[in-house]
């Protein structure tokens, strides 16, 4: 059976599932998006991640997350949504070890003043094993994170994109500010090579905290 012959049974498995987070995601959003917009959100969001997860069982939790996550950068994009933190999306490959480490440490240094997103070009199915041990560590729990792939509403709803080693794959916008993080890619590597990739990516992150709440304060 091909990918595509599994992921198309899936979705016939989990049609009523995929209806039912429609209807909680039009509900959430009325008189933003059309229910069928919604639709159409919640079934494309579960096609592009049924493609590589490696779980079954997790993807209507983690749809539900994804597509909702998709619509509220939408609405901010087309200005249906005020957003009254800056957006800050960390974009790397495979978004299973790099933007996974980065997102989740910014979530903590921002403190609730930046949202934060991360997605990859060719996102794999898990995260990096290594990179989960090494933010265990330090307390961060990533069990309940997810590769995502990259799509382009959400790159518009951003106000900073961060790409770490993924070639020219985000799509470039006037008015938003890239920077590209030279980092060490985790895959493979040794745990004491991980920590020094997570310490540099901390670093880098209190900087971006720094910078961006002296902007929101001017």
């Amino acid at each position: 059976m091909t990918d595509h012959q599994e992921t198309t049974l899936g979705l016939q498995d989990n049609t009523e599932v995929l209806h039912r987070i429609s209807d909680r995601l039009a509900g959430r959003y009325a008189g933003i998006f059309a229910a069928e917009t919604v639709e159409r959100y919640v079934f494309e969001s579960y096609t592009a991640l049924a493609r590589t997860a490696k779980v079954s069982a997790y993807l209507p939790a983690t749809t539900e997350h994804f597509a909702n996550d998709r619509l509220h950068a939408l609405a901010k994009s087309k200005g249906s949504l005020a957003s009254e933190v800056p957006e800050v999306l960390f974009v790397c490959v495979q978004n299973a070890g790099r933007s996974q480490m980065a997102a989740a440490l910014l979530t903590v240094e921002a403190k609730g003043k930046i949202r934060v997103r991360s997605a990859g070009s060719l996102p794999a199915a898990e995260l990096d094993a290594n990179v989960v041990t090494v933010m265990n560590e330090m307390g961060l729990d990533l069990g309940k994170e997810y590769p995502k792939p990259l799509t382009d509403d959400v790159v518009r709803a951003s106000d900073v994109v961060i790409t770490m080693g993924c070639g020219d794959s985000c799509p470039i916008y006037p008015g938003k500010r890239y920077e590209d993080w030279e980092l060490t890619d985790p895959a493979e590597q040794p745990l004491d090579t991980v920590r020094a990739i997570r310490e540099e990516i901390h670093d880098r992150v209190k900087t971006l905290v720094a910078s961006l709440t002296k902007e929101a304060a001017l």
